[in-house]
């Protein structure tokens, strides 16, 4: 049986093309999102099928941390439902798609991982705390650039030691790092660093996640969430850190429960080892990255590049690979969808 790790994608990627996404790719999960409504009308929040049904797509409504951590853990954790045929060796995600791995992966139920999510999306969203921007560390054939991250880290250190500035790293992914802080050292980059296409580009209703401004959330987060949510792994799990979580009982829950709500939310998250350990320690035939959107699938290849993975050195040799035999699904896309459902 084909062997396969399964990504979980985060913020930003549920946007205009994917309204609808629930309606039109999961009818027959419609039970299990009617439970996730519940959660959500007992907090007066507005249900997923609305917001999913909306005739327009709205920055302002649809990108609220309340709304969209929701709307993409649905999307995605019904993703991970409809796989077929598949022996699924581990999970892993990006940023908020830990929560959803963490469902994925049997260490949460469905209900109790959608209440994980939008718990701290809608805390995130209450104190939207400073913001992030994207900037790439790579050339244009996704090779590292260390010559280019190593001036990146330079000014973030430097902007960082002015006064009234904090910035930092949020998530190193893959031949992007996305930096965080306040407003004061997000603009400081913006003006500094050379322009390369649209970036440095700033990310609509998103805070400083994965840095210390976030001890507020995590505080929050810990006192809402309790460790009893939580059950042993079912299917092996990799963090932020590349740390992996086991099944049988040699995962202490306790643990896990600290660091999805400590580490997780305060500190770096490293999206690239996350990769590079899963493609080394479970070699697998497959990589799959749930929807919604297609936004992940550049940053997982990326990674795959920077790990040499199958001895791939370059963008062109991804694309080669890929063409050859696809190894990277993303079930945002229609033509790779059915490869794996």
């Amino acid at each position: 049986m084909t062997r396969a790790v399964v990504i979980c994608p985060g913020r930003g990627t549920y946007n205009k093309t994917e309204l609808g996404v629930l309606s039109r790719q999961h009818r027959d999960k419609a039970s299990m999102f009617a439970r996730f409504d519940e959660i959500r009308a007992r907090a007066g929040q507005e249900k997923l099928v609305n917001l999913d049904a909306a005739e327009h797509y709205s920055i302002a409504r649809h990108t609220r941390g309340d709304n969209a951590s929701a709307l993409i853990y649905a999307a995605s954790y019904a993703d991970f439902l409809s796989l077929k045929d598949l022996e699924i060796i581990a999970v892993t995600g990006n940023s908020m798609g830990w929560y959803t791995a963490l469902a994925c992966g049997g260490a949460l139920s469905a209900e109790n991982g959608f209440t994980v999510v939008n718990t701290m999306g809608t805390l995130m969203q209450e104190a939207l705390i400073g913001g992030q921007l994207v900037y790439p560390v790579v050339d244009n054939d996704w090779r590292s650039d260390t010559t280019k991250r190593a001036a990146v880290e330079d000014l973030i250190a430097d902007i960082n030691s002015r006064p009234g500035r904090e910035l930092g790293l949020s998530i190193d992914l893959g031949g992007m790092l996305v930096l965080a802080g306040n407003a004061e050292g997000l603009d400081d980059f913006t003006k500094v660093a050379a322009p390369i296409d649209q970036f440095p580009l700033r990310l609509a209703n998103h805070a400083a996640f994965h840095t210390a401004l976030q001890a507020p959330v995590s505080t929050r987060g810990r006192r809402e969430l309790s460790v009893e949510l939580f059950t042993q792994p079912e299917i092996p799990l990799v963090d932020g850190r590349g740390t992996i979580w086991w099944p049988g009982a040699a995962t202490d829950t306790n643990a896990l429960w600290d660091y999805t709500f400590g580490h997780q939310v305060t500190e770096s998250y490293d999206f690239t080892r996350a990769i590079t350990v899963a493609a080394r320690e479970f070699a697998p035939d497959l990589f799959i990255i749930t929807g919604p959107g297609t936004t992940l699938g550049g940053a997982v290849a990326q990674s795959l590049i920077q790990a040499n993975w199958r001895g791939m050195g370059s963008k062109t040799d991804f694309q080669s690979l890929q063409t050859d035999t696809p190894f990277l699904i993303s079930m945002g896309r229609d033509d790779q969808r059915g490869l794996v459902t």
